[in-house]
């Protein structure tokens, strides 16, 4: 039995097919070890994001070498789209596997062991409009699912390289997404979280007769028995329309959690990053999530230091920011990534200025993080728990409400994968609120 280890960089898309990956090696009759010295086959599901995320999936291809000098080593994913002809001339890698051929896994590992000659599997990923059929069964030591419907993205963002890696937008058939989340409820899976590449386009590319969208997507799961929460993934802002989010209001198991892609809160920012909304609208749709669901959480990512950013500008993000109220930001400080327009603008800013920025809205997300959290103090509501924490020598049993706000509950046996009703009491720590169960 030949041993195999996986190691995931990237995205939440990227972890989902990192786990079936994994799944299609189990199947095959792969031993799974840990990413460490003595297993037969290294499988690095690299990310080429920025510039860092290139240099990171090369580093860890050549530390799997260096594990074991004998193993294959496979890289596999987007950096291998964006970097072919290097990695062909890599001594470290044996077998190059692009986007789109990742089901192919098992099929071209024993191909390569039939005559250990180099072997690449990349296709043009722009020509591409199939989706690439993945599936889970289980997602390894988790309470919540991660599934993947979507992949590739139209929207060209001036910073961004993966509409070059993904390709065009492609979803996922409504019937199999449907299937593989009546499976891992009868698993006992109680919480989904839908993922994409970009998420909101999910259906554009169906045939007239096969037309879907997120929506009814997310409808028709709803409907699932045993499924208690849907959460979304990253959307573009200008889904938020009032009939998408009347809907959704509606519907038993939705969480009021929106993550909504920011970058800037400054337009003229926005416009030199090709993100096709203003300020403005991105404020009005956060307005419509306010007026249709009781203080949901908010949460974005923002872009620091992009090329032209001036002090007027970050300081107009900045306003923006503390407007909007945020429960949590992911505070990005911009990195060239070759191959994008952004790269070659003039006026990049240094990263001294970058680092400084960065800092002041790292504090001002914590300031709006807890104040959010304090929020819901003495307030109802229901966690889902998930795993054990220690705290100052106690144990609790941990989860998430559906606003995905952190509490805890005392320790006592049977409660992962539990749901529980109780009055927020106070603060374990900053970031963990205390569950005071209703019996």
């Amino acid at each position: 039995m030949k041993k195999a280890a996986l190691h995931n960089l990237g995205c939440k898309v990227n972890a989902y097919e990192t786990e079936a990956m994994q799944q299609l090696l189990e199947d095959a009759g792969y031993e799974i070890v840990p990413f460490k010295e003595g297993a037969d086959v290294y499988i690095i599901n690299t990310c080429s994001v920025t510039n860092v995320a290139d240099k990171k999936s090369r580093q860890m291809l050549h530390r799997a070498k260096k594990m074991n000098p004998e193993s294959v080593v496979v890289a596999v994913g987007c950096y291998v789209q964006a970097a072919k002809d290097d990695l062909e001339k890599d001594s470290a890698v044996d077998l190059i596997i692009g986007n789109n051929k990742k089901k192919d896994l098992v099929e071209l590992l024993e191909r390569y062991f039939g005559d250990r000659e180099e072997r690449e599997e990349v296709i043009d990923i722009a020509a591409s409009h199939e989706y690439e059929e993945l599936h889970v069964k289980k997602i390894a030591g988790h309470t919540r699912a991660f599934i993947k419907v979507q992949d590739g993205c139209n929207q060209f963002c001036s910073y961004c390289i993966i509409p070059y890696t993904r390709g065009r937008v492609r979803s996922r058939a409504v019937e199999d997404v449907v299937r593989e989340v009546e499976g891992l409820a009868a698993a006992g899976y109680k919480e989904i979280v839908l993922t994409g590449i970009h998420l909101s386009s999910y259906g554009v590319d169906f045939a007239g007769e096969k037309k879907e969208n997120l929506l009814g997507l997310i409808q028709k799961l709803d409907k699932i028995e045993g499924i208690e929460r849907i959460r979304l993934g990253s959307l573009e802002p200008r889904i938020i329309t009032e009939e998408f989010t009347s809907a959704l209001a509606s519907l038993r198991t939705i969480c009021p959690h929106f993550h909504l892609s920011l970058q800037s809160g400054c337009n003229a920012t926005l416009a030199r990053m090709n993100r096709h909304y203003t300020a403005e609208d991105y404020l009005e749709r956060c307005g419509i999530l306010r007026k249709h669901f009781d203080n949901p959480a908010v949460t974005t990512d923002v872009i620091v230091g992009f090329p032209g950013e001036t002090e007027e500008e970050f300081a107009a993000t900045k306003e923006f920011l503390e407007t909007v109220r945020f429960y949590e930001m992911h505070i990005f400080k911009y990195s060239k990534r070759e191959g994008t327009k952004a790269a070659v603008m003039e006026n990049q800013v240094p990263e001294p200025v970058k680092s400084v920025r960065s800092e002041i809205l790292l504090t001002l997300e914590r300031q709006m993080s807890g104040a959010y959290r304090e929020s819901f103090l003495g307030k109802e509501t229901e966690v889902l728990l998930e795993e054990p924490v220690i705290i100052e020598g106690d144990t609790y049993m941990m989860g998430h409400t559906r606003q995905y706000v952190k509490a805890a509950v005392p320790f006592r046996e049977g409660l992962k994968n539990a749901t529980v009703k109780g009055i927020l009491k106070g603060k374990l720590t900053d970031e963990i609120l205390l569950l005071e169960e209703l019996r």
